[in-house]
């Protein structure tokens, strides 16, 4: 098999870029990983040696290549069909996948108020009441999930999904920012933020140097 090599960008800040590589890592894939840095002058010319679309991630595989997270899932997802990618319940699965496409396209008030940085501490900064709307909102998944799927686990249904690696950028937000969150939520963030994975993912965020001023309160 050729080796899967995923590009990435920062792991302080490149929420996009943290979805596949969790769902890599967790499934246990092996795969080559090649990091280009978004403050670097030049990634404009260095990602576009890999990605059409000038942006991370991006997956490289058996003379393929997939860009943008969600659709790098949903192709490693066909390409290793053994591993529990989505649930195998049909009903489960579709949800699973409504609600990370509602992850992908959505929550524009979070994103912009409370950009991820794992390196930081940022106490109620970014809450306006549209970030509130969006707290609220993936409030409200995560316990409808818990409660109609999660009975098999800590996960949001049950075992690790994609789901899980679409929603674990949130789950750093709501640390930095020090979201109040009700007990099933704070529950869920509990459990991502235990994956080895993501462990390994933090502290790899927290030696990076590089500064982004639009991702610093």
């Amino acid at each position: 098999m050729t080796q899967l090599n995923l590009v990435i960008g920062n792991k302080n800040y490149s929420s996009w870029s943290l979805r596949p590589w969790l769902a890599m890592k967790q499934l246990g894939l092996e795969f080559q990983e090649t990091q280009i840095m978004l403050s670097n002058p030049d990634f404009g010319v260095k990602i576009r040696q890999y990605s059409p679309s000038a942006k991370v991630p991006v997956l490289l595989h058996n003379h393929q290549t997939v860009w943008d997270s969600l659709a790098i899932c949903e192709y490693l997802a066909e390409t290793f069909p053994t591993l529990h990618w989505w649930p195998s319940d049909q009903t489960a699965r579709a949800f699973a996948r409504s609600i990370s496409a509602e992850m992908h396209s959505g929550f524009l008030h979070l994103r912009q108020n409370m950009p991820m940085n794992c390196r930081a501490k940022y106490p109620g900064k970014g809450l306006t009441p549209n970030v509130q709307q969006d707290i609220d909102r993936i409030m409200a998944i995560w316990q409808e999930t818990r409660q109609k799927f999660g009975i098999e686990g800590n996960f949001l249904f049950g075992q690790f999904t994609i789901a899980d690696a679409f929603f674990a950028p949130v789950v750093l937000r709501f640390v930095t920012y020090d979201v109040q969150l009700d007990p099933i939520s704070q529950a869920y963030v509990e459990t991502i933020l235990a994956i080895p994975a993501m462990q390994e993912w933090i502290q790899a965020a927290k030696n990076e140097t590089e500064v982004i001023p639009h991702y610093e309160k």
